[in-house]
């Protein structure tokens, strides 16, 4: 194995693939990434059984080979590096990278021991921008289930054409909230649902904000099978294995109507929560957030018998009757950060039943949050 590359394209690609490899100890081979040198192509690829990612660095190829090598400490050091250009060559069991007047011997473990990514089941075959992609899913993967008690809850809902949304809808939830987003589709129109895994979810955000956007690459595609969910983006593959079950029918439990709403600046909302958030009882997390449609007044409370107590209040577009609930402030924060727009709407029926928000000008997203029982 002979071949040189830019430190750039050589770090850049590292990064994208270290997410993924694990810190199993009965499979130390796990740790390391998979140098695979072919032709006029090297690949780099990490899996932790689950997902995998495989990304094609440009180089100058020598002499074809692959090997396996610990994936934090090849790309720790080649990070290190201050050449532009680094030259990687293999003897016997160790890599070695040559930069400028430096020779470094990283130990590894022969490729043959490296579990073979799956191939890519180009089935029901969608094109979405890749910039909306990335907004909606960091929308609604806060809110899936972070442990597996449930599995279904822990990945994210993927329904493309379904009767909720001509495109591609995305929901979560835990069961303590819920988060769903209207994605557009470029191209495809077959309809299919699926779940996710929150991790393969939080890794495909991953990828798309580290890479950048080269050659014009603008758009993800995105196969989906029975078993599988697959991506491309620019010069990265990732596959991985989705959920069996079946999603919650969670279009039940959104409210048709709302007894009151509130318009009010988000920013303002966030600010006066994480102040309450400050004076309640640990483990419980509660703040009220009261609605009074005479005063024109949203207001946030919190007591602690530790900390003390806080009130404030926000002048709001009150409509419908006084009203008021009690959340978890950590839940309704999740929410209300995910609220691009300048003003948001928050709606209610009573203190027992959930709440919503949704931003002014955008109805694409939904975020709802169950109330704390007195």
């Amino acid at each position: 194995m002979l071949f040189t590359c830019t430190k750039e394209n050589l770090v850049n690609a590292l990064q994208l693939v270290t997410g993924v490899t694990s810190k199993q100890s009965n499979l130390p081979i796990l740790n390391n990434v998979l140098i695979e040198v072919k032709e006029s192509k090297v690949e780099l690829i990490g899996t932790d059984l689950e997902i995998g990612v495989k990304v094609h660095v440009r180089a100058k190829v020598e002499t074809e080979g692959s090997f396996t090598v610990p994936a934090k400490t090849f790309a720790d050091f080649v990070h290190l590096v201050s050449e532009e250009q680094v030259e990687i060559s293999l003897e016997g069991n160790e890599l070695i990278v040559t930069a400028g007047n430096s020779r470094t011997k990283i130990k590894g473990s022969p490729s043959d021991e490296y579990p073979v990514l799956p191939e890519i089941e180009e089935k029901n075959h969608y094109l979405i921008d890749a910039l909306d992609f990335k907004k909606a899913i960091s929308n609604v993967v806060i809110a899936s289930s972070k442990n597996d008690i449930r599995p279904e809850l822990s990945g994210v809902y993927f329904g493309f054409f379904t009767e909720r949304h001509k495109g591609l809808l995305l929901a979560a939830t835990d069961s303590y909230r819920l988060a769903e987003k209207k994605v557009q589709i470029k191209q495809g129109d077959e309809k299919f649902t699926c779940i996710v895994p929150g991790k393969t979810v939080s890794e495909i955000a991953r990828i798309i904000s580290q890479m950048k956007q080269e050659e014009g690459e603008t758009s993800v595609r995105l196969w989906v099978s029975d078993s599988q969910v697959a991506m491309r983006y620019g010069h990265v593959e990732m596959t991985s294995r989705l959920i069996d079950g079946t999603y919650p029918d969670y279009a039940q439990i959104i409210p048709k109507e709302f007894k009151s709403s509130a318009l009010v600046p988000v920013t303002s909302l966030v600010q006066k929560v994480k102040s309450a958030s400050l004076f309640t009882t640990v483990g419980i997390n509660a703040v009220s957030i009261n609605l009074n449609a005479q005063q024109q007044t949203l207001s946030v409370s919190s007591v602690s018998t530790q900390t003390g107590e806080h009130t404030s209040e926000i002048m709001a577009n009150v409509d419908g009757q006084d009203n008021a609930i009690l959340l978890n402030h950590k839940y309704f924060l999740d929410g209300l950060q995910q609220v691009q727009s300048e003003n948001v709407s928050f709606k209610m029926n009573s203190g027992d039943t959930p709440c919503m928000i949704v931003p002014d000008d955008d109805d694409s997203f939904l975020y709802i949050v169950m109330p704390i029982r007195q």
